[in-house]
């Protein structure tokens, strides 16, 4: 089995597969002061809640935006589950031509985001991911990865307009009765979500002027269903995406993947 683990700035999603077929999958909160092994037991414990043995992972790849975990997790990978993980980088065959300048300056999960849909749906296509910034990528019909455009994203958005307007409450992100609110929180509400909305439309509508009119255009990241039903451009939310991603690259790319260790019988005779 396989474990693909995707850090970002806000969550780390963790998946574990059996060949194509993701088995489990978990979302936990990123903390840069945790340490490897307790990365480690927190994993096991997921592992054992859902009825996984980890003992069977054989293969872990790692995909990370934040630069100080990925020492923590190779630590955690090799220790916990005795693989070395094959690291997403600018050096690994995705099946894309990379069009970026420089290439190694795409994010990790942009690209991994961009192999999963082209993958799945060919090109043209437009990818939007709803994390700690939105993200929208663009691969060309021949599998070229262009690039793309960096929005904050909804919730730092959210969070900045409380900090900075201190007449303004925190409130949920959820859908208001009416784009007219009659009161603050109903106000706040529609300005977030149909404004966001609009600028989603807005971007996709311009890259696809760009692109040509047959263009797919699927989302993925945790805010990304609040999002669908208020927006005229997205087609399909795919959850997993970036999972289903980093799969794909692990069996593309196995064969970098170093043997899986063994663990050390540090028991002895007497």
């Amino acid at each position: 089995m396989l474990l693909a683990i995707d850090i970002g700035n806000t969550n780390i999603v963790l998946g574990v597969f059996e060949g194509s077929r993701l088995k489990g999958n978990w979302r936990i909160a990123t903390r840069l002061a945790k340490t490897s092994d307790e990365y480690g037991i927190l994993i096991l414990d997921l592992f054992h809640a859902n009825r996984l043995r980890a003992d069977r992972i054989d293969g872990v790849i790692l995909s990370s935006v934040v630069p100080p975990l990925t020492p923590i997790f190779l630590e955690t990978s090799r220790r916990y589950f005795h693989s070395d993980p094959l690291i997403v980088d600018g050096t690994m065959d995705t099946g894309l031509i990379n069009r970026y300048e420089p290439p190694r300056d795409v994010g990790a999960d942009r690209i991994v985001n961009a192999v999963a849909a082209y993958q799945r749906y060919g090109g043209p296509v437009v990818i939007v991911d709803f994390g700690t910034a939105t993200t929208f990528c663009a691969v060309s019909r021949k599998g070229e990865y262009l690039g793309g455009a960096i929005a904050p994203g909804i919730t730092i958005s959210s969070e900045a307009l409380f900090q900075r307007a201190s007449k303004l409450p925190k409130v949920a992100l959820a859908k208001p009765e009416s784009v007219i609110g009659q009161d603050t929180i109903s106000s706040m509400q529609s300005g977030m979500l149909y404004g966001y909305a609009g600028l989603v439309d807005a971007m996709v509508l311009r890259m696809k002027k760009e692109l040509g009119p047959a263009v797919q255009v699927i989302a993925t990241g945790g805010q990304a269903r609040l999002i669908l039903s208020e927006t005229k451009t997205l087609h399909e939310v795919r959850p997993h995406l970036t999972l289903e991603g980093l799969q794909f690259l692990y069996e593309r790319n196995k064969k970098r993947a170093r043997p899986k260790r063994r663990p050390v019988d540090k028991t002895t005779k007497p």
